[in-house]
């Protein structure tokens, strides 16, 4: 459902950061791409969102190139939900109908509000539809978030560090969310995680990248300890656990 081919991107000419990426992710699988800071991650999920275009390559949803889309139609196909997510003054529900623009014509019909409220619903956020965003915790917002996204009824879920300053519980119940989506409505999902337990216990396949290259891309069981230690420069093992593949960093 999506596929990236020879994808090279740069804020300068001459100057890529990210050099000849090609990988391909079909429906109803969630990607997880790992790496460490400055690897290249979230211009690799600007590019795929059509917000940067690349200098060679193309990113295709359904066979139908992106940087040839207009602008609400890439919104018809993307959700987005970026790092850093401003909670604005409005209340959670108009929040999330913001995510209909793609589709609305001159005023929201029925439709659209019923999907708002289905997202709110979805989310465990019916409770706090008429409360302001700025009112929110950090978890709360994130979920407004990806109910925005939603609502925008896409085909392909990208999502920037989606736990990044949450506490543990908040975590675990973004990436539940995610995946019950992902499986539940056939969607493909992409995100940027640092957390590498997170990333091997969620994700179907994981993407490392370092210095604009794909280092190795796979199901998580195919990834090793070893190329790990090279990548980030201190020593991991990797464990098993109740089914789950655990990072230890020594």
């Amino acid at each position: 459902m999506l596929a990236v081919k020879n994808l090279s991107v740069g804020y300068r000419k001459g100057e890529l950061i990210l050099k000849d990426l090609s990988f391909s992710l079909s429906q109803g699988k969630m990607l997880a791409i790992i790496g460490p800071n400055g690897a290249g991650k979230t211009t690799l999920m600007r590019c795929i969102n059509a917000i940067l275009k690349p200098y060679k390559g193309v990113v295709d949803i359904e066979d139908q190139n992106v940087f040839q889309m207009e602008t609400k139609e890439v919104a018809r196909k993307i959700g987005y939900v970026s790092q850093n997510n401003k909670a604005g003054n409005m209340t959670v529900f108009d929040a999330v109908l913001l995510g209909r623009n793609p589709h609305v014509g001159v005023r929201s019909s029925q439709k659209d509000l019923d999907v708002a409220g289905n997202a709110l619903g979805q989310l465990n956020l019916s409770h706090l539809a008429t409360r302001y965003t700025n009112q929110l915790s950090g978890g709360e917002l994130q979920k407004v978030c990806i109910a925005r996204a939603l609502v925008q009824q896409p085909e392909l879920f990208l999502l920037d560090e989606p736990t990044s300053n949450l506490d543990l519980k908040n975590q675990m119940d973004i990436m539940k969310i995610v995946r019950r989506i992902t499986t539940g409505q056939n969607l493909s999902a992409v995100m940027t995680v640092h957390d590498l337990n997170l990333a091997f216990r969620f994700a179907d396949y994981l993407l490392l990248l370092n210095n604009g290259h794909i280092v190795t891309h796979g199901p998580p069981q195919s990834i090793t300890p070893e190329v790990l230690t090279a990548v980030y420069g201190v020593e991991v093992e990797l464990l098993r656990h109740n089914g789950h593949i655990l990072a230890d960093i020594a």
